[in-house]
């Protein structure tokens, strides 16, 4: 999937929810080592800067040169281009040696993923016992009973447009393969549900829509799925574009080590 968010880097970076602080702490608790973690597709860095805080070392990684511009500096965190070119040989050299990564993230992207090479590329690098693997998304928003059925109508227009991998995250990772031992936080078949609540204004709900891959994808293809007509009726919906609203992303995470 390398070049799929390169296009709005930018907007993906100001976009999207904030990870809760606690999400990682839970994490940390879960693994005895905390001397290197490793963040891949880390976008922006966002779930890095978050591993950060209890990790001494993370190595952040993407396939997008543009948005690892977009990274916030950290001194903790250490960015690296890793292009689709490179083998499983090379990469695992950039993280670091076998067995020695105390825990591996993904968020919002493992399921663009080829996972019969990256999976045992994990469970490679996972220190053993001891190292933990989570993934994570959201695929869904809850604003208020008036919006929330506008929303839904919109985001079936976008449906032709998505990557056909995006079924992983519309499902909710509940059919996402998870070959992993569980450690309390999901299990394959049955991720955990979470919550990211946000205070969302109209425009940034608007830039959210237009960091979505599918209005990408259609708008190359002539198609603009958020015209001035939708965005006035979503506009309305909310109760007008100078209200900041509560709203609540539906999340889920799995999270295991590798079985022995």
């Amino acid at each position: 999937m390398a070049g799929l968010f390169d296009k709005q880097a930018e907007i993906y970076q100001d976009a999207r929810p904030n990870y809760p602080p606690h999400w990682y702490s839970m994490l940390a608790a879960l693994t005895p080592h905390h001397a290197l973690a490793w963040d891949v597709a880390t976008g922006n860095g966002q779930a890095a800067l978050g591993v950060a805080e209890h990790y001494e070392q993370v190595i952040a990684t993407d396939v997008s040169e543009s948005q690892l511009k977009c990274g916030t500096p950290h001194p903790g965190v250490k960015y690296l281009h890793t292009p689709l070119s490179l083998s499983d040989d090379e990469l695992a050299t950039m993280i670091g040696d076998d067995g020695s990564v105390d825990l591996i993230t993904v968020a919002q992207a493992v399921h663009w993923f080829y996972l019969p090479t990256f999976y045992p590329l994990v469970s490679r690098l996972l220190r053993k016992p001891g190292g933990v693997f989570a993934v994570w998304g959201y695929n869904d928003i809850e604003v208020t009973p008036t919006f929330d059925p506008v929303m839904k109508r919109f985001h079936a227009t976008t449906l032709p447009f998505w990557n056909n991998k995006i079924q992983y995250l519309f499902d909710g990772y509940k059919t996402l393969p998870f070959p992993f031992q569980s450690v309390g936080l999901g299990c394959e078949g049955q991720p955990a549900a979470l919550d990211i609540p946000k205070k969302l204004s109209f425009d940034g709900f608007l830039r959210m829509l237009r960091s979505w891959s599918a209005l990408t994808t259609a708008k190359e293809q002539g198609i603009d799925l958020l015209p001035q007509g939708m965005v006035k009726e979503f506009e309305s919906a909310w109760g007008g574009s100078d209200l900041v609203r509560s709203v609540n992303y539906k999340a889920f995470m799995l999270a295991g080590k590798v079985k022995l």
